[in-house]
Parts: C-alpha cells; structure tokens; sequence
C-alpha cells in the first residue's frame, strides 16, 4: 500500500493530481469552501485558548491542492493577530501536488516537510481531512488458534494475489483485545503508522501547547470486517490491478488512534460525526452569509456542497472529526463535553 502510493518513480501521488471530478476522488474543500472556512475559525479558536503564542507553527498533513489551508487562511484573516503570529509548514511527499500547493499558497510562505516529527518545537495547531485513511493498514485474520496475516503474493499465473501467512501468537497479540474473540475466518485491520502518528503528537501535545484535528471517514468503537478499497475515475477497482494507478484507502480505527494519543499523554475529543461538527461550528450561519452576496448559481453551489458535506445519507456520517490537544483544555469548539472520549 506505501509503495503503490508514495514510490517516488511510480507511485499513485507521485505522477498525478488525483482530485477533481476528472480525478479519482473529490475531498470535502474541493466540494465546498465553507468546509475550510469553518476550520479556519476552529484552528483560530483553539490559538486562543492556548494563550494565543506567537510564533505558532500551523501544520496540515497531506494538503491535496492547498483548497483547505487557502480557505482556512482566508476565513481566519479577521482574528487579530492569528496570521502574523502563523508560520505554515505543509507536510506533503507529492511533488505534483507540492507545486500546487506553492503556487496557491505562495503569499503565506510555506515551508514544506516529508514527515510529521520534521516540524519545529513550539506550539502546534495541525489540520489533516483524509489523510489517515490513506496510511498503509495491515490485515490480520483469526485462524483455528491464533491470527494470520494476509499477504501478497502471486497466483498460478503469476497476477498478484492475497495470501494467508502461518497462524503466530505474536501477531495474536497486535488485535484490539476487544476484538480477538472473533470468530475463525474474521479480518483484523491495524494502522501501525496511524497509532504511531497519534502517539508522536500526543507526547508533544502533553509537553507543548496546541491541538490537531483530524477528518476522516472510519468507525467507532473498533470493529472486525476489511475495508481496504481502492477507487480509479470515482469507481470501485481491484486493489491488486495495476499499482501505481489507483487511490488506496481504509477506514479510519478512531479508537484505536485515539487510545494511542491518550496512552502518550494527551486529550483526545470526539470523535463527532461531520455533519454535527461542521452545524456546531456555524455552517448554517456561514452559508446565508456568503448567499448574501452570491449570484443564484453560486447560491446553489454554496447549498448543494454544504449539504453533501452535513447530509447523513451523504458525507454527514461516515465521516467523524476528532481532536487531539494539550491536556487541561476545555473542550474544542465543535466537541460538547459528553462527546469527549477519554481525556480533560
């Protein structure tokens, strides 16, 4: 799953720009504006709460063609003081999408890094919308005795195909206790580079002010069944046809990431469904607002996207926030107290 995506000569994000209706895929910033106008408002919010540091590092993990941070910069422009005291650092390894998110972004000056523990020391507000489901999952499935994990080898004529390794108490012991009563035959999915993200920025967040959120289509609490898929031109394909040539994802274990997080000392908010977070956020009052001053179709753009994005048989649901912050914060905006899951 890393190398079909990230291989530097011939891996899905390093060749193309996927996004849009002639891509692959479309993210939520990519279908409405208010989505990254919304989070500006929550980044700014939290910078407060924090003590309102200056400098204060602003991070987004994967930012696609800069759509969000654009939007976010530009909602967040009215907060007095929140862009002067901004350093912007994108966390990207696409160059495709690096030289778009330079172009758009330019006036802010962002600086670019490959990896999450390159950023500097100080406080930190980060920002990732689809970005954990794209890290690299493992499958382990529950044989007579212990687990398996499945792999990839190749069939009799020689196409790459799932295999089952030997069953080993070890691998027995990588599956949420919760979930290794499973019956033989049941799929086990981990992300050890999710829980090691969330542990990486708990131990800061414990040490340093600030606060992440993530956006992401998952479950809660963990839960047995695979969901590896891989989409090429908005449809469906086989992961195993073709690397390099299809979007790869896995929905989001927020229980699991959240359970990393907490363990290394941080508080964890959530997680919310994305619809209830973007209503408490104010999208409602955001989208008269900017239907005020829109045309008749721009209104019915502004209408159609926020609705996608809220609409629980749409995007409203499946997609969850969560949040990650400095222990001893009240709660996040969009985050009621009884929504926290395990940490204050």
């Amino acid at each position: 799953m890393a190398v079909g995506l990230h291989d530097r000569q011939a891996g899905y994000y390093a060749r193309r720009n996927p996004l849009g209706h002639t891509g692959d895929f479309i993210t939520a910033p990519e279908i409405c504006q208010i989505f990254g106008e919304l989070i500006g408002i929550w980044c700014a919010d939290l910078w407060r709460r924090v003590g309102a540091p200056e400098p204060v590092t602003l991070a987004e993990l994967g930012p696609g063609r800069g759509t969000l941070m654009a939007d976010l910069l530009r909602a967040a422009r009215g907060v007095p003081g929140f862009q002067r005291a901004l350093r912007l650092y994108l966390v990207e390894a696409s160059p495709v999408f690096r030289a778009e998110q330079q172009r758009r972004l330019a006036v802010a000056e962002p600086l670019f890094v490959d990896d999450v523990t390159q950023l500097p020391p100080g406080p930190l507000l980060l920002v990732a919308n689809e970005f954990l489901d794209a890290l690299p999952i493992r499958h382990l499935v529950r044989g007579r005795s212990e687990w398996a994990e499945r792999m990839i080898g190749l069939d009799e004529n020689d196409y790459l195909a799932f295999v089952l390794g030997p069953e080993n108490p070890a691998l027995s012991l990588l599956v949420p206790p919760a979930l290794r009563g499973e019956p033989k035959g049941a799929t086990v999915e981990i992300c050890p580079a999710a829980a090691a993200l969330a542990a990486a920025l708990g131990e800061r967040f414990a040490h340093s002010p600030g606060g992440a959120l993530f956006i992401d289509y998952g479950y809660f609490p963990a839960r047995s069944g695979p969901t590896l898929a891989a989409l090429s031109q908005h449809r469906p394909v086989n992961p195993l046809e073709n690397p390099g040539e299809a979007d790869l994802s896995a929905h989001v274990d927020f229980s699991a990431f959240a359970a990393a997080a907490r363990g290394a000392g941080a508080a964890v908010w959530g997680p919310v469904p994305q619809g209830r977070f973007l209503a408490a956020l104010g999208a409602d009052a955001r989208l008269q607002a900017l239907s005020a001053r829109a045309g008749a179709e721009q209104r019915a753009l502004l209408e159609s996207g926020l609705r996608r994005l809220i609409d629980p048989d749409e995007m409203g649901t499946l997609f969850k926030a969560m949040a990650v912050t400095s222990p001893g914060l009240p709660a996040p905006a969009g985050f009621a107290e009884a929504e926290v899951s395990g940490g204050t």
